[in-house]
């Protein structure tokens, strides 16, 4: 089957970022996103920034094509504000993270559709547990020949990326030890999880055919990937992030896939190889970002160099610093520095769970907190 990549002119940027919402008494999950989005109707009318998520304790923020990071933040803000405009009358909060520290998957309510009907009947007790919410990011890439070469690449960075921004190490009640239980739970999927390693377009172009032809998917969009190609829009689509909990976080983030795409673009059009890492590796570093966070010790090169994440991280971001400068997010980029420093959101979690004898009511607090400010 040909798959057509029709590229993007331009290096734009879009973000997609799922909130949950939760009850501003009990602060468990609040299966309400139908009397919210009725609500959102009387504000704004229809409008295509909001949309419905699996679970109907969830709504996603969608932005238009955008080439800077603060103009995608911006359109964010907007549709954050007329969020909480429609669920604060209903005694919604709202919060993200890659998980909610003690909502229990038994209790959510599913949204009904074919796709999410499909989901449910094809992975039954793995797909109900997925109670799990994450931050996607678009960016444009010109041409087929450069998406899996980027796309490789990305795969070396993929514990950076994990570890900055986990945000899940508690579900269900109960501390699992991880930093990213959510990036485990969603590979159990089987379309989900790391992507396959393809040599070039054509490569991959015959596997989507052959998982069209032998009904593993519907439509070329149906691999759930952390990273994959998004032929519709001419993207490469980071799906890597757990939950991201404040927008000051979001901005660094969505900075750091913007330049580092574009960055692994400008290598190719001077004509560099990219970094690639063989598949093992690449599983290794996932599992070691979701098991120890910022404390991973990662694989760098094929020949097993490892180093802490976040001494490697010092010096990627002053190499992609002069690419953020010309995509005009150096700003934004800068501050992916301070979440070690502050402490991911994994890590801030625990503090308060320590500090208030377990409470994970006053974690919720905190989530909801972070995300108005």
């Amino acid at each position: 089957m040909a798959v057509e990549f029709p590229g993007s002119p331009r290096p734009t940027i879009g973000v997609e970022w799922e909130i949950a919402l939760v009850d501003k008494t009990t602060r468990d999950l609040s299966n309400s996103a139908t009397v919210v989005f009725d609500r959102v109707k009387e504000i704004a009318g229809e409008t295509p920034r909001l949309t419905k998520e699996f679970l109907r304790n969830t709504v996603e923020l969608v932005t238009g094509v955008h080439d800077t990071v603060a103009e995608a933040v911006d359109d964010l803000s907007e549709s954050l504000s007329l969020l909480r405009r429609a669920a604060d009358p209903n005694g919604v909060d709202l919060m993200c993270a890659g998980t909610h520290p003690f909502a229990q998957w038994t209790d959510q309510t599913v949204t009904p559709s074919p796709d999410y009907d499909e989901m449910i009947n094809r992975t039954r007790w793995w797909g109900r547990q997925m109670l799990i919410w994450g931050v996607h990011v678009h960016v444009g890439v010109s041409s087929a020949e450069k998406i899996i070469p980027i796309l490789n690449a990305m795969l070396v960075k993929y514990p950076h990326m994990l570890a900055l921004s986990a945000s899940s190490p508690i579900w269900a009640g109960y501390d699992t030890g991880y930093a990213s239980n959510r990036a485990l739970m969603f590979q159990q999927l089987p379309t989900a999880g790391l992507p396959y390693h393809f040599a070039d377009w054509p490569q991959y172009a015959e596997f989507i055919g052959d998982q069209l032809k032998s009904g593993v998917i519907s439509h070329p969009g149906g691999m759930h990937w952390d990273i994959r190609p998004a032929p519709k829009w001419g993207t490469l689509e980071v799906r890597v992030f757990d939950g991201i909990t404040n927008r000051a976080e979001l901005a660094a983030l969505v900075a750091f896939v913007h330049s580092l795409v574009v960055y692994f673009d400008e290598c190719l059009e001077r004509g560099e190889e990219l970094p690639v890492l063989q598949p093992w590796h690449v599983k290794e570093n996932k599992w070691r970002a979701a098991r120890y966070g910022l404390e991973a010790e990662v694989i760098l090169d094929p020949v097993c160099t490892e180093r802490l994440v976040t001494d490697d991280l010092n010096d990627l971001l002053e190499q992609i610093m002069p690419t953020a400068m010309r995509l005009g997010c150096a700003d934004e980029l800068a501050r992916v520095a301070d979440i070690p420093v502050r402490g991911a959101s994994y890590q801030r979690q625990r503090r308060i769970a320590e500090r208030t004898d377990g409470d994970l009511v006053a974690v919720v607090d905190s989530l909801v907190q972070e995300l108005k400010e």
